[in-house]
């Protein structure tokens, strides 16, 4: 029972911290595309059917579930707005509202074996009947099927496959940051059912691998603005691993006494 007091008092400083952190760059500067892209993830009536279709599928108890979903797809719809604009905005509009479904489904086979690849099937099914071209229905499954951390990333000659494939990438990559430390972490935590100390020895992997992710983003735009995420999930991680230190300690004392 102080194991789980003591949890669960760590889960609330890890939120109240990443509320109070400064906002990525990436959201200021991008402030109008990231405006057109929510209302066209609210409004638009493929993504609306997207969201719909993806629900039972989506995992909230492991961290990759509606609310993750929904801010890769906003975030990779805000890239692609930028990055597809010498194509032409209305080009840049329909890869968005594509990028957007990639979103929203990306993770629907998180917790399988090869879950990219499984969620990208999955998502071919789920867009068999959806009024997309088969082109278009190849570049979300393609973009889904590209987006595992530390994999070698398939390789295209098109560029539109191409940008959208990294867009949800880097999107997804964006996760890392604080909002794995705020809510992510402790939601896999929970599902793995960790006690402090199971988490505190896992700790230093975990920040190593954040930490190996930052030169990894796939856009100009990743690139540029996606280290400044683990930049500042790595501060957040860092004091995080700070208070479960001092935790473990007071109850490590406790018990001698």
């Amino acid at each position: 029972m102080p194991n789980l007091k003591a949890l669960e008092k760590i889960k609330l400083e890890a939120k109240s911290l990443a509320d109070n952190q400064n906002l990525p760059a990436f959201y200021a500067r991008f402030s109008p595309e990231l405006a057109f892209s929510r209302e066209l993830f609210f409004d638009h009536p493929l993504v609306a059917r997207c969201r719909e279709d993806v629900l039972p599928f989506l995992n909230d108890k492991y961290g990759h579930g509606v609310d993750h979903a929904k801010k890769v797809a906003l975030d990779a719809s805000t890239i692609v707005l930028v990055e597809a604009r010498p194509w032409g905005m209305d080009h840049a509009r329909r890869l968005s509202i594509l990028v957007q479904m990639s979103g929203l489904m990306h993770d629907t086979c998180r917790l399988e074996p090869n879950h990219a690849q499984r969620g990208g099937e999955l998502a071919s099914r789920i867009l068999n009947d959806y009024p997309l071209s088969d082109y278009e229905r190849e570049m979300v499954v393609f973009a889904i099927r590209n987006h595992e951390a530390f994999q070698t990333a398939q390789s295209t000659d098109d560029p539109q496959k191409e940008l959208l494939s990294a867009a949800l990438y880097d999107a997804d990559k964006f996760r890392w940051g604080p909002d794995n430390f705020g809510t992510t972490l402790w939601e896999i935590c929970d599902y793995e059912e960790w006690g402090l100390p199971q988490i505190l020895f896992k700790y230093p992997e975990g920040i190593e691998k954040i930490r190996g992710i930052a030169n990894t983003f796939r856009t100009e735009i990743g690139r540029t603005f996606g280290p400044e995420f683990i930049e500042l999930g790595l501060l957040l991680g860092h004091r995080l691993y700070t208070i479960l230190q001092q935790h473990c300690s007071s109850q490590e004392q406790n018990n001698t006494q």
